[in-house]
């Protein structure tokens, strides 16, 4: 399996990154399982986060006894001294570790930066000191924020959305990781699971060696299909252009990542599938979302007061009000069958 090294970290991690997020939604049994098949067969960087629930406490309890040969990278979303304190002691223990790798600061409003007015910058320095953290980078969803932080000098890597669905704004991203030696992690490979094509992702983040992608992994055949790329290892060729310029043509103008920043709603509308559901249905079987379950969770979007909250939390700055409208009138076409789909 193809190794790099991530930004000057000197963290030589494999080009299958397991994306750790979707765990939490498996069976422990299962997913201690996909972790220990993930190293048995050379992944070696494991990705996830203290907002991700039971992820880390699952990382621990499978690879622990191996943990010399692995990098962990974890995330803190809070922006308080204690609170990073708080969420770096829990993740340790999660994780049965004295050490994180790579810890990341989740997506924060701000960059932060030493002495500054928020103080979590100078929690990282301290921990990193004491052997706690080995490297500090950032994760981000936003372009203008991004720039920012690559361009501060104060992080060795930044995780960012990259897919074949990218737009000139996000290669920029890429392209300023480089010029400053910064690793670079590619998360939503797979658009937030809209991209159906794995070998098409894989293909094309090929095409950028200096890119490590973390794939969302929540079943045993996940998995499976990136262990077969690994080995396959595909390039880019006339039939899977094909498949990226159609995914292109359907997927473009605005259109919801699933990245569920924009959650929780105060309507308990779930945004981040509500606001996807035409494209659901059309590029996935039809019928599992149409059942009375999923139609009493679109019918939710009647209780939107247009509060704004989700606008202002959304980074890729959608108007979801709006796209959930645009979803709901569809949906109904489709149950209807006013709206035939092939």
């Amino acid at each position: 399996m193809e190794k790099i090294e991530l930004g000057q970290t000197g963290m030589i991690v494999n080009k299958i990154g397991f994306g750790a997020l979707p765990l939490q939604r498996s069976d422990e049994r299962d997913a201690v399982r996909f972790l220990k098949k993930a190293y048995n067969n050379g992944i070696n960087f494991f990705d996830t986060a203290r907002a991700y629930t039971n992820s880390e406490e699952r990382i621990g309890k499978a690879l622990s006894d191996v943990r010399e040969n692995i990098y962990i990278a974890s995330k803190t979303k809070s922006t308080t001294p204690e609170e990073v304190w708080k969420d770096l002691e829990t993740s340790l223990k999660n994780l049965k570790t004295d050490y994180i790798d790579l810890y990341q600061f989740h997506n924060p409003p701000f960059c932060p930066k030493p002495n500054d007015e928020h103080g979590i910058y100078d929690v990282f320095l301290e921990a990193k000191e004491e052997g706690l953290i080995k490297h500090i980078g950032i994760t981000s969803h936003k372009h203008s924020l991004a720039n920012k932080e690559i361009k501060s000098g104060l992080f060795e890597t930044m995780q960012y959305p990259f897919s074949y669905l990218s737009d000139e704004k996000d290669f920029r991203i890429l392209d300023l990781c480089m010029e400053n030696n910064m690793g670079f992690i590619a998360m939503k490979a797979l658009s937030g699971g809209l991209i159906k094509n794995s070998k098409a992702a894989y293909a094309f983040i090929e095409e950028y060696p200096e890119v490590v992608p973390i794939w969302g992994i929540q079943k045993e055949s996940e998995l499976d299909e990136f262990l077969k790329w690994g080995e396959i290892n595909p390039r880019m060729d006339d039939k899977i252009k094909e498949v990226i310029r159609k995914d292109k043509e359907e997927l473009q103008g605005d259109f919801c990542r699933g990245c569920a920043y924009c959650q929780p709603c105060r309507e308990d509308i779930q945004i981040s599938m509500c606001a996807r559901m035409s494209l659901w249905i059309r590029r996935f079987p039809t019928e599992p979302y149409l059942t009375k379950e999923y139609q009493d969770m679109m019918s939710k979007i009647e209780d939107c007061e247009e509060c704004g909250d989700c606008i202002k939390r959304c980074p890729y700055e959608l108007n979801i009000p709006e796209l959930l409208k645009e979803n709901y009138k569809d949906y109904q076409n489709v149950l209807s069958g006013k709206t035939k789909i092939e």
